[in-house]
């Protein structure tokens, strides 16, 4: 079953075409890849998704729903988030705080609400905290929860950035490269999490340059060119697929049986 999908989504900057009609959808289980050569629009996708940038043409909908023109932060309220390959951490703020901002209702936003301190939003701020420490504790960023987040490791601050997007409650989960620059160890640890929040039915969509990343965590890949929709199936299916080969992984990737 789709939860997102694309149809003919185009995107412009100075009259030069990042997307070119992008047409695919992303089920609504498991880990999606997407993949495709630099410059191939994958970024520019997710900011279009997300509403970061508003696509020129074409639609997006998401769990049945228009989104094409709607603001961020009613698209994350949707269900819908996504991580930046970047930490977009506030490095003076805590572990904790970190994640609480992302928190969904929260009860102290507008001045009046923050004064009054009912017993409601006190309540919710104690669940808040609650679901923080769990994600914390699953995420292994217990023992870093009171730090700044400019102490962490890099791994680290990827985690923080999938714990953030936890906070949503979310549906979809699109991920920008999130092993950029980690360890051996962590990438494996952030895999396994990864594919664990595939368990509790949240699907992900994943930009990735590492292959064995794809070929280990995605259950179907997408592949991206030029702007538009080239291919998709299963990472062996891409692998065999000559227009891919030619496209992303090159003459001398192919020549070489992978």
């Amino acid at each position: 079953m789709s939860l997102l999908r694309l149809e003919g989504v185009t995107r412009s900057f100075y009259g030069i075409k990042a997307l070119n009609g992008a047409t695919f959808d992303v089920s609504a289980r498991g880990i999606t890849g997407l993949i495709g050569p630099n410059g191939a629009g994958k970024t520019t996708l997710f900011n279009c998704i997300t509403g970061v940038v508003p696509a020129d043409g074409g639609t997006i909908l998401f769990d049945g729903l228009d989104i094409t023109r709607m603001r961020p932060d009613r698209i994350t309220q949707l269900g819908l988030v996504r991580t930046f390959q970047i930490s977009r951490a506030l490095p003076r703020m805590s572990v904790l705080d970190n994640m609480l901002i992302y928190g969904t209702a929260q009860p102290g936003e507008g001045v009046l609400q923050a004064l009054a301190s009912s017993a409601k939003s006190r309540t919710r701020e104690a669940e808040l905290v609650e679901r923080a420490v769990t994600i914390a504790k699953r995420l292994n960023l217990m023992q870093v929860l009171h730090n700044p987040a400019s102490d962490l490791s890099g791994g680290q601050k990827k985690l923080l950035e999938i714990g953030r997007a936890l906070m949503t409650e979310p549906k979809l989960i699109l991920l920008d490269e999130p092993i950029a620059g980690v360890n051996p160890t962590l990438a494996n640890e952030i895999g396994e999490q990864l594919r664990s929040l595939t368990n509790d039915g949240i699907a992900i969509l994943l930009i990735e340059h590492h292959m064995d990343t794809i070929a280990r965590l995605c259950d179907r890949v997408i592949v991206l060119a030029d702007g538009r929709h080239l291919a998709s199936g299963s990472f062996a299916e891409i692998a065999e697929n000559l227009s891919v080969q030619e496209a992303y992984m090159g003459r001398r990737w192919r020549s070489s049986g992978g």
